[in-house]
Protein backbone atom coordinates (compact mmCIF):
# COMPACT_ATOMS: atom_id res chain seq x y z
CA UNK A 1 0.00 0.00 0.00
CA UNK A 2 1.81 3.24 -1.22
CA UNK A 3 0.84 7.23 -0.07
CA UNK A 4 -2.04 8.05 -2.00
CA UNK A 5 -1.84 11.54 -4.01
CA UNK A 6 -4.74 13.78 -4.62
CA UNK A 7 -5.28 15.06 -8.07
CA UNK A 8 -3.59 18.41 -7.38
CA UNK A 9 -1.38 19.83 -10.65
CA UNK A 10 2.27 17.82 -10.91
CA UNK A 11 4.25 21.43 -10.78
CA UNK A 12 2.43 21.78 -7.31
CA UNK A 13 3.22 18.56 -6.20
CA UNK A 14 7.21 19.67 -7.05
CA UNK A 15 6.45 22.49 -5.23
CA UNK A 16 7.02 25.44 -8.21
CA UNK A 17 3.31 26.40 -8.65
CA UNK A 18 1.92 27.98 -5.15
CA UNK A 19 -1.65 29.30 -3.84
CA UNK A 20 -1.23 31.48 -0.59
CA UNK A 21 -4.76 30.55 0.33
CA UNK A 22 -4.51 26.48 0.60
CA UNK A 23 -7.98 25.03 -0.72
CA UNK A 24 -9.47 24.58 2.98
CA UNK A 25 -10.23 20.92 1.97
CA UNK A 26 -6.79 20.11 1.63
CA UNK A 27 -5.47 21.87 4.78
CA UNK A 28 -7.90 20.58 6.94
CA UNK A 29 -6.74 16.72 5.60
CA UNK A 30 -3.11 17.79 6.15
CA UNK A 31 -3.68 19.22 9.57
CA UNK A 32 -5.85 15.94 10.84
CA UNK A 33 -3.13 13.55 8.78
CA UNK A 34 -0.44 15.44 10.75
CA UNK A 35 -1.99 15.01 14.25
CA UNK A 36 -2.77 11.35 13.26
CA UNK A 37 0.85 10.82 12.76
CA UNK A 38 1.12 10.96 16.84
CA UNK A 39 -1.41 8.50 17.96
CA UNK A 40 -1.04 5.23 17.95
CA UNK A 41 -3.74 2.97 15.76
CA UNK A 42 -7.02 2.11 16.49
CA UNK A 43 -8.25 -1.15 17.18
CA UNK A 44 -9.17 -1.98 13.06
CA UNK A 45 -6.15 0.24 11.64
CA UNK A 46 -3.85 -1.97 14.48
CA UNK A 47 -5.23 -5.01 12.54
CA UNK A 48 -5.10 -3.95 9.00
CA UNK A 49 -1.88 -2.76 9.16
CA UNK A 50 -0.59 -5.83 11.48
CA UNK A 51 -2.31 -8.24 8.55
CA UNK A 52 -0.69 -6.05 5.51
CA UNK A 53 2.96 -6.09 7.37
CA UNK A 54 2.25 -9.70 8.21
CA UNK A 55 1.74 -10.32 4.45
CA UNK A 56 4.77 -8.26 3.33
CA UNK A 57 6.99 -10.22 5.41
CA UNK A 58 5.18 -13.48 4.50
CA UNK A 59 5.53 -13.08 1.56
CA UNK A 60 9.05 -11.51 1.41
CA UNK A 61 10.85 -14.19 3.06
CA UNK A 62 8.88 -17.30 0.78
CA UNK A 63 10.75 -14.91 -2.45
CA UNK A 64 13.44 -14.92 -0.96
CA UNK A 65 14.09 -18.32 0.41
CA UNK A 66 12.08 -20.19 -2.16
CA UNK A 67 12.99 -18.07 -5.60
CA UNK A 68 16.26 -18.48 -7.62
CA UNK A 69 18.70 -15.59 -7.01
CA UNK A 70 18.73 -14.55 -10.84
CA UNK A 71 22.27 -12.91 -10.34
CA UNK A 72 24.96 -12.19 -7.81
CA UNK A 73 23.62 -10.51 -4.43
CA UNK A 74 26.06 -7.53 -3.36
CA UNK A 75 25.75 -7.03 0.31
CA UNK A 76 27.49 -3.12 -0.02
CA UNK A 77 25.21 -2.46 -3.36
CA UNK A 78 21.81 -3.61 -1.35
CA UNK A 79 23.37 -1.30 1.93
CA UNK A 80 23.66 1.52 -0.38
CA UNK A 81 20.42 1.37 -2.48
CA UNK A 82 18.22 0.77 1.19
CA UNK A 83 20.21 3.75 2.42
CA UNK A 84 19.08 5.63 -0.89
CA UNK A 85 15.47 4.47 -0.61
CA UNK A 86 14.82 5.52 2.57
CA UNK A 87 16.22 8.87 1.79
CA UNK A 88 13.93 8.73 -1.07
CA UNK A 89 11.58 7.80 1.37
CA UNK A 90 11.42 11.10 3.64
CA UNK A 91 11.24 13.60 0.95
CA UNK A 92 7.27 13.57 0.94
CA UNK A 93 4.76 15.69 -1.00
CA UNK A 94 1.63 16.12 1.24
CA UNK A 95 -1.74 15.66 -0.55
CA UNK A 96 -3.96 16.13 2.37
CA UNK A 97 -5.08 11.88 2.60
CA UNK A 98 -0.82 11.27 3.06
CA UNK A 99 1.95 11.97 1.04
CA UNK A 100 3.63 10.47 -2.21
CA UNK A 101 7.20 10.13 -1.74
CA UNK A 102 9.71 9.86 -5.12
CA UNK A 103 10.64 6.37 -3.83
CA UNK A 104 10.19 4.49 -7.75
CA UNK A 105 13.65 6.64 -8.29
CA UNK A 106 15.00 3.89 -6.53
CA UNK A 107 13.04 0.65 -6.62
CA UNK A 108 13.64 0.16 -10.20
CA UNK A 109 17.62 -0.15 -10.26
CA UNK A 110 17.14 -2.35 -6.47
CA UNK A 111 15.12 -4.86 -8.83
CA UNK A 112 17.02 -4.77 -11.80
CA UNK A 113 20.14 -4.36 -9.63
CA UNK A 114 19.67 -7.04 -7.31
CA UNK A 115 18.40 -10.31 -6.94
CA UNK A 116 14.53 -9.17 -7.26
CA UNK A 117 13.13 -12.08 -4.58
CA UNK A 118 15.48 -10.05 -1.85
CA UNK A 119 14.09 -6.83 -2.76
CA UNK A 120 10.58 -7.09 -0.39
CA UNK A 121 12.18 -7.36 2.23
CA UNK A 122 15.09 -4.60 1.42
CA UNK A 123 12.14 -2.26 0.73
CA UNK A 124 10.56 -2.81 3.92
CA UNK A 125 13.45 -2.76 6.07
CA UNK A 126 13.95 0.90 3.71
CA UNK A 127 11.06 2.19 5.43
CA UNK A 128 11.22 1.03 8.90
CA UNK A 129 14.67 2.77 9.02
CA UNK A 130 13.12 5.83 7.50
CA UNK A 131 10.49 6.20 10.01
CA UNK A 132 12.43 5.11 12.81
CA UNK A 133 14.10 8.20 12.33
CA UNK A 134 10.74 10.05 12.71
CA UNK A 135 9.99 7.88 15.67
CA UNK A 136 13.13 8.56 17.67
CA UNK A 137 12.85 12.56 16.99
CA UNK A 138 9.16 12.33 18.41
CA UNK A 139 7.52 12.91 14.82
CA UNK A 140 5.85 9.46 14.42
CA UNK A 141 4.36 7.54 17.20
CA UNK A 142 6.08 4.41 17.72
CA UNK A 143 2.61 2.08 16.54
CA UNK A 144 2.91 3.28 13.16
CA UNK A 145 6.14 1.29 12.43
CA UNK A 146 3.99 -1.29 11.20
CA UNK A 147 2.78 1.15 8.36
CA UNK A 148 6.47 1.04 7.04
CA UNK A 149 6.75 -2.79 6.67
CA UNK A 150 2.95 -2.60 4.91
CA UNK A 151 4.01 -0.19 2.52
CA UNK A 152 6.33 -2.28 1.03
CA UNK A 153 3.58 -4.87 0.07
CA UNK A 154 3.62 -2.83 -2.86
CA UNK A 155 6.99 -4.37 -4.13
CA UNK A 156 5.87 -7.92 -4.59
CA UNK A 157 4.14 -7.32 -7.62
CA UNK A 158 7.33 -6.37 -9.49
CA UNK A 159 9.38 -8.85 -7.96
CA UNK A 160 7.23 -11.79 -8.61
CA UNK A 161 7.07 -10.97 -11.92
CA UNK A 162 10.70 -10.64 -12.56
CA UNK A 163 11.56 -14.18 -10.61
CA UNK A 164 8.99 -15.81 -12.86
CA UNK A 165 10.38 -14.28 -16.36
CA UNK A 166 14.05 -14.83 -15.45
CA UNK A 167 14.66 -11.64 -16.21
CA UNK A 168 18.88 -11.49 -15.92
CA UNK A 169 20.61 -8.53 -16.39
CA UNK A 170 18.86 -5.07 -17.54
CA UNK A 171 18.38 -4.95 -21.30
CA UNK A 172 16.36 -3.03 -23.52
CA UNK A 173 14.89 -6.10 -24.43
CA UNK A 174 13.14 -6.55 -21.57
CA UNK A 175 11.20 -3.76 -21.63
CA UNK A 176 7.77 -5.23 -21.70
CA UNK A 177 8.57 -7.60 -18.81
CA UNK A 178 9.58 -4.13 -17.18
CA UNK A 179 5.80 -2.95 -18.03
CA UNK A 180 4.64 -6.33 -16.84
CA UNK A 181 6.34 -5.36 -13.43
CA UNK A 182 5.35 -1.92 -12.62
CA UNK A 183 1.49 -3.43 -13.39
CA UNK A 184 1.74 -5.85 -11.22
CA UNK A 185 3.32 -3.53 -8.67
CA UNK A 186 -0.13 -1.21 -9.19
CA UNK A 187 -2.54 -4.17 -9.17
CA UNK A 188 -1.08 -5.09 -5.74
CA UNK A 189 -1.30 -1.73 -4.48
CA UNK A 190 -4.90 -1.34 -5.53
CA UNK A 191 -5.92 -4.53 -3.85
CA UNK A 192 -4.14 -3.16 -0.58
CA UNK A 193 -5.56 -0.15 -0.57
CA UNK A 194 -9.10 -1.05 -1.35
CA UNK A 195 -9.24 -3.92 1.51
CA UNK A 196 -7.65 -1.55 4.05
CA UNK A 197 -9.77 1.21 3.10
CA UNK A 198 -13.02 -0.62 3.21
CA UNK A 199 -12.12 -2.16 6.49
CA UNK A 200 -10.70 0.73 8.57
CA UNK A 201 -13.07 3.15 6.74
CA UNK A 202 -15.34 1.30 4.49
CA UNK A 203 -14.79 3.29 1.71
CA UNK A 204 -15.40 1.92 -1.60
CA UNK A 205 -13.33 1.34 -5.30
CA UNK A 206 -15.51 4.54 -6.94
CA UNK A 207 -13.90 6.86 -4.03
CA UNK A 208 -10.37 5.76 -4.44
CA UNK A 209 -9.95 5.06 -8.08
CA UNK A 210 -9.16 8.74 -8.96
CA UNK A 211 -6.39 9.22 -6.75
CA UNK A 212 -5.15 6.18 -7.48
CA UNK A 213 -4.66 6.44 -10.81
CA UNK A 214 -3.06 9.96 -10.38
CA UNK A 215 -0.64 7.67 -8.64
CA UNK A 216 -0.24 5.54 -10.84
CA UNK A 217 0.66 8.45 -13.19
CA UNK A 218 3.41 9.97 -11.18
CA UNK A 219 4.77 6.38 -10.24
CA UNK A 220 4.97 5.64 -13.73
CA UNK A 221 6.95 8.79 -14.74
CA UNK A 222 9.10 8.41 -11.86
CA UNK A 223 9.64 4.69 -12.56
CA UNK A 224 11.22 5.92 -16.47
CA UNK A 225 14.24 7.66 -14.75
CA UNK A 226 14.72 4.83 -12.38
CA UNK A 227 14.47 2.46 -15.45
CA UNK A 228 16.87 4.71 -17.33
CA UNK A 229 19.41 4.48 -14.57
CA UNK A 230 19.02 1.27 -13.90
CA UNK A 231 20.15 0.20 -17.66
CA UNK A 232 23.01 3.09 -17.46
CA UNK A 233 24.25 1.18 -14.09
CA UNK A 234 24.90 -2.32 -15.92
CA UNK A 235 28.34 -2.48 -15.77
CA UNK A 236 28.59 -0.03 -12.78
CA UNK A 237 25.95 -0.75 -10.51
CA UNK A 238 26.98 1.87 -7.84
CA UNK A 239 26.25 4.64 -10.38
CA UNK A 240 22.20 3.81 -10.10
CA UNK A 241 23.16 6.17 -7.21
CA UNK A 242 23.35 8.94 -9.35
CA UNK A 243 19.46 9.26 -9.62
CA UNK A 244 20.60 10.86 -5.51
CA UNK A 245 20.91 14.63 -6.86
CA UNK A 246 16.83 13.90 -8.81
CA UNK A 247 16.60 12.93 -5.01
CA UNK A 248 17.82 15.52 -3.17
CA UNK A 249 16.29 18.22 -5.60
CA UNK A 250 13.07 16.80 -5.04
CA UNK A 251 13.43 17.15 -1.51
CA UNK A 252 14.28 20.98 -1.95
CA UNK A 253 11.21 21.39 -3.36
CA UNK A 254 9.77 19.08 -0.79
CA UNK A 255 10.66 21.68 1.89
CA UNK A 256 9.43 24.78 0.59
CA UNK A 257 6.27 23.22 -0.53
CA UNK A 258 5.51 22.32 2.90
CA UNK A 259 7.11 25.61 4.49
CA UNK A 260 4.06 26.86 1.79
CA UNK A 261 1.56 25.15 2.92
CA UNK A 262 2.35 25.53 6.96
CA UNK A 263 1.94 29.50 6.06
CA UNK A 264 -0.94 28.96 4.26
CA UNK A 265 -2.30 26.79 7.43
CA UNK A 266 -0.90 29.37 9.81
CA UNK A 267 -3.11 32.09 7.80
CA UNK A 268 -6.40 30.14 8.01
CA UNK A 269 -5.81 29.83 11.37
CA UNK A 270 -5.36 33.94 11.66
CA UNK A 271 -8.72 34.18 9.63
CA UNK A 272 -10.71 31.53 11.48
CA UNK A 273 -8.96 33.51 14.90
CA UNK A 274 -10.28 37.24 13.10
CA UNK A 275 -13.52 35.95 11.99
CA UNK A 276 -14.54 34.31 15.93
CA UNK A 277 -12.98 38.03 17.40
CA UNK A 278 -15.37 39.72 14.88
CA UNK A 279 -18.35 37.42 16.05
CA UNK A 280 -16.93 38.02 19.65
CA UNK A 281 -16.92 42.00 19.19
CA UNK A 282 -20.47 41.28 17.99
CA UNK A 283 -21.62 39.42 21.51
CA UNK A 284 -20.40 42.13 23.76
CA UNK A 285 -21.71 44.92 21.32
CA UNK A 286 -25.47 42.97 20.92
CA UNK A 287 -26.47 40.04 22.08
CA UNK A 288 -29.21 39.10 19.95
CA UNK A 289 -26.87 39.36 16.89
CA UNK A 290 -24.08 37.28 18.20
CA UNK A 291 -26.92 34.57 18.40
CA UNK A 292 -28.50 34.71 15.51
CA UNK A 293 -25.52 34.79 13.48
CA UNK A 294 -24.92 31.40 15.19
CA UNK A 295 -27.94 30.16 13.84
CA UNK A 296 -27.76 31.28 10.74
CA UNK A 297 -24.48 29.50 10.52
CA UNK A 298 -25.71 26.05 11.54
CA UNK A 299 -28.64 26.64 8.58
CA UNK A 300 -26.36 27.51 6.01
CA UNK A 301 -23.46 24.81 6.52
CA UNK A 302 -26.53 22.39 6.25
CA UNK A 303 -27.75 24.30 3.24
CA UNK A 304 -24.26 24.46 1.73
CA UNK A 305 -24.10 20.66 2.13
CA UNK A 306 -26.86 19.71 0.60
CA UNK A 307 -26.14 21.96 -2.56
CA UNK A 308 -22.74 20.47 -2.89
CA UNK A 309 -20.89 23.10 -2.72
CA UNK A 310 -17.38 22.51 -2.38
CA UNK A 311 -14.88 23.55 0.51
CA UNK A 312 -14.07 26.47 -0.39
CA UNK A 313 -17.28 28.03 -1.01
CA UNK A 314 -18.38 25.83 2.49
CA UNK A 315 -15.78 27.84 3.94
CA UNK A 316 -16.92 31.28 2.88
CA UNK A 317 -20.27 30.43 3.85
CA UNK A 318 -19.54 29.56 7.03
CA UNK A 319 -17.71 32.90 7.76
CA UNK A 320 -20.29 35.18 6.02
CA UNK A 321 -22.92 33.36 7.71
CA UNK A 322 -20.79 34.20 11.27
CA UNK A 323 -20.27 37.90 10.02
CA UNK A 324 -23.17 39.08 7.71
CA UNK A 325 -24.15 41.15 10.82
CA UNK A 326 -20.87 42.24 11.41
CA UNK A 327 -21.57 45.90 9.75
CA UNK A 328 -23.99 46.54 12.62
CA UNK A 329 -21.24 47.60 15.05
CA UNK A 330 -21.28 50.64 12.94
CA UNK A 331 -24.68 51.62 13.62
CA UNK A 332 -25.82 53.83 16.16
CA UNK A 333 -27.19 51.92 19.22
CA UNK A 334 -30.91 54.33 18.98
CA UNK A 335 -31.63 53.02 15.34
CA UNK A 336 -30.28 49.06 16.20
CA UNK A 337 -32.51 48.33 19.10
CA UNK A 338 -35.13 50.76 18.41
CA UNK A 339 -38.33 48.79 19.52
CA UNK A 340 -40.98 48.98 16.48
CA UNK A 341 -40.61 49.66 12.68
CA UNK A 342 -37.52 52.38 12.09
CA UNK A 343 -37.77 55.59 10.19
CA UNK A 344 -37.40 55.73 6.21
CA UNK A 345 -34.40 57.85 7.33
CA UNK A 346 -33.38 55.08 10.16
CA UNK A 347 -34.19 52.56 7.55
CA UNK A 348 -31.26 54.36 5.28
CA UNK A 349 -28.81 53.97 8.05
CA UNK A 350 -29.40 50.20 8.99
CA UNK A 351 -29.07 49.78 4.91
CA UNK A 352 -25.56 50.56 5.13
CA UNK A 353 -24.49 47.66 7.25
CA UNK A 354 -24.05 45.45 4.56
CA UNK A 355 -21.20 47.97 2.78
CA UNK A 356 -19.66 48.86 6.41
CA UNK A 357 -19.53 44.85 6.78
CA UNK A 358 -17.45 44.38 3.73
CA UNK A 359 -15.11 47.43 4.28
CA UNK A 360 -14.08 46.04 7.43
CA UNK A 361 -13.74 42.57 5.95
CA UNK A 362 -11.83 44.13 3.39
CA UNK A 363 -9.16 45.78 5.11
CA UNK A 364 -8.49 42.30 6.77
CA UNK A 365 -8.21 40.99 3.04
CA UNK A 366 -7.48 37.53 2.13
CA UNK A 367 -10.25 34.94 2.27
CA UNK A 368 -12.09 37.69 4.19
CA UNK A 369 -12.02 39.93 1.60
CA UNK A 370 -13.84 36.95 -0.66
CA UNK A 371 -16.38 37.07 2.24
CA UNK A 372 -16.56 40.80 2.18
CA UNK A 373 -18.55 40.37 -1.12
CA UNK A 374 -20.71 37.39 0.48
CA UNK A 375 -21.73 40.12 3.13
CA UNK A 376 -22.92 42.76 0.88
CA UNK A 377 -24.79 41.20 -1.11
CA UNK A 378 -26.55 39.32 1.60
CA UNK A 379 -29.85 41.09 1.57
CA UNK A 380 -30.39 41.26 -2.11
CA UNK A 381 -33.17 40.18 -3.34
CA UNK A 382 -34.16 37.75 -5.98
CA UNK A 383 -36.32 40.10 -7.82
CA UNK A 384 -33.44 43.01 -8.05
CA UNK A 385 -35.77 45.09 -5.11
CA UNK A 386 -32.91 44.22 -2.57
CA UNK A 387 -29.87 46.38 -1.13
CA UNK A 388 -27.42 47.90 -1.50
CA UNK A 389 -26.55 46.97 -5.37
CA UNK A 390 -30.14 45.70 -6.56
CA UNK A 391 -28.55 42.52 -7.70
CA UNK A 392 -31.17 39.95 -8.83
CA UNK A 393 -30.96 36.18 -9.90
CA UNK A 394 -28.05 34.43 -10.74
CA UNK A 395 -26.52 38.18 -10.25
CA UNK A 396 -26.47 37.30 -6.60
CA UNK A 397 -22.79 35.21 -5.26
CA UNK A 398 -24.96 31.76 -4.49
CA UNK A 399 -23.27 31.81 -0.79
CA UNK A 400 -25.05 35.51 -0.47
CA UNK A 401 -28.27 33.66 -1.61
CA UNK A 402 -27.71 30.67 0.70
CA UNK A 403 -27.47 33.77 4.07
CA UNK A 404 -29.87 35.11 2.94
CA UNK A 405 -32.27 32.27 2.92
CA UNK A 406 -31.23 31.05 6.52
CA UNK A 407 -31.13 34.47 7.85
CA UNK A 408 -34.61 35.14 7.39
CA UNK A 409 -35.73 32.04 8.53
CA UNK A 410 -33.95 32.31 12.02
CA UNK A 411 -34.89 35.57 12.11
CA UNK A 412 -38.60 35.16 11.94
CA UNK A 413 -38.19 31.76 14.11
CA UNK A 414 -36.54 33.88 17.08
CA UNK A 415 -37.53 36.87 19.29
CA UNK A 416 -37.23 40.51 17.75
CA UNK A 417 -37.11 43.69 19.39
CA UNK A 418 -40.67 44.32 17.74
CA UNK A 419 -41.66 41.01 17.41
CA UNK A 420 -41.98 37.60 19.18
CA UNK A 421 -40.85 34.26 16.99
CA UNK A 422 -42.96 32.86 14.31
CA UNK A 423 -43.58 29.23 14.28
CA UNK A 424 -41.91 26.92 11.86
CA UNK A 425 -44.72 26.04 9.79
CA UNK A 426 -45.49 29.74 9.90
CA UNK A 427 -41.95 30.67 8.81
CA UNK A 428 -41.81 28.13 6.28
CA UNK A 429 -44.88 28.91 5.02
CA UNK A 430 -43.14 32.65 4.45
CA UNK A 431 -40.15 31.36 2.76
CA UNK A 432 -42.69 29.55 0.38
CA UNK A 433 -44.19 32.72 -0.48
CA UNK A 434 -41.18 34.74 -0.98
CA UNK A 435 -39.58 32.15 -3.47
CA UNK A 436 -38.33 33.62 -6.59
CA UNK A 437 -39.05 37.03 -5.42
CA UNK A 438 -37.12 37.78 -2.31
CA UNK A 439 -35.13 34.29 -1.89
CA UNK A 440 -33.43 31.53 -4.59
CA UNK A 441 -36.25 29.07 -5.20
CA UNK A 442 -33.39 26.45 -5.11
CA UNK A 443 -32.37 27.48 -1.96
CA UNK A 444 -35.07 27.70 -0.18
CA UNK A 445 -36.74 24.44 -1.40
CA UNK A 446 -33.02 22.66 0.35
CA UNK A 447 -33.68 24.22 3.31
CA UNK A 448 -37.30 23.66 3.38
CA UNK A 449 -36.35 19.75 2.76
CA UNK A 450 -33.72 19.81 5.62
CA UNK A 451 -36.03 21.61 8.13
CA UNK A 452 -38.37 18.85 7.19
CA UNK A 453 -36.14 15.62 7.65
CA UNK A 454 -34.77 17.22 11.13
CA UNK A 455 -36.85 19.64 13.16
CA UNK A 456 -34.71 19.45 15.71
CA UNK A 457 -32.30 21.63 13.75
CA UNK A 458 -34.12 24.51 14.37
CA UNK A 459 -34.70 24.21 18.13
CA UNK A 460 -38.41 23.59 19.84
CA UNK A 461 -41.37 24.49 17.90
CA UNK A 462 -43.62 27.63 18.64
CA UNK A 463 -46.91 26.80 19.17
CA UNK A 464 -49.00 29.78 19.40
CA UNK A 465 -48.15 31.87 16.27
CA UNK A 466 -49.84 32.22 13.24
CA UNK A 467 -48.55 33.58 10.06
CA UNK A 468 -47.33 36.92 9.68
CA UNK A 469 -45.48 38.86 7.08
CA UNK A 470 -41.90 38.74 6.74
CA UNK A 471 -40.26 41.04 8.62
CA UNK A 472 -37.54 43.64 7.75
CA UNK A 473 -34.36 42.94 9.78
Amino acid sequence: MRPRLRSLELLEKLGIGYESDLHPALGNAIERNDEAQHRGLERRERIAEMSLAATTLAAGTLLALLAPAGRAFDPLLAAALVVAFAIAYRVRFHDGTGYTPPTQLILLPMLLLLPPSTVPLLVAAAMTLANLERVLRGKLHPQRLALSVGDALHAVGPALVLVLAASGEPSWNALPIYAAALGAQFLVDLVSTMLRDWFVVGLGLHVKLPLIGWTWFVDTLLSIIGLLAALAARDQPYGALLVLPVVVLLWTFSRERSARIEQSLELGRAYRGTTLLLSDVLDEDDQYTAFHSRGVVQLSLAVTGALGLDERRKRNVEFGALLHDVGKIAIPKEILHKPGALSPDEWLVMATHTIEGQRMLDRVGGVLGEVGRIVRSSHERWDGTGYPDALSGPDIPVESTIVSVCDAFNAMTTTRTYRPAMSVDAAIAELRAHSGTQFSPSVVVTLIELIDADRGMVGPPIREKAPEPLAKH
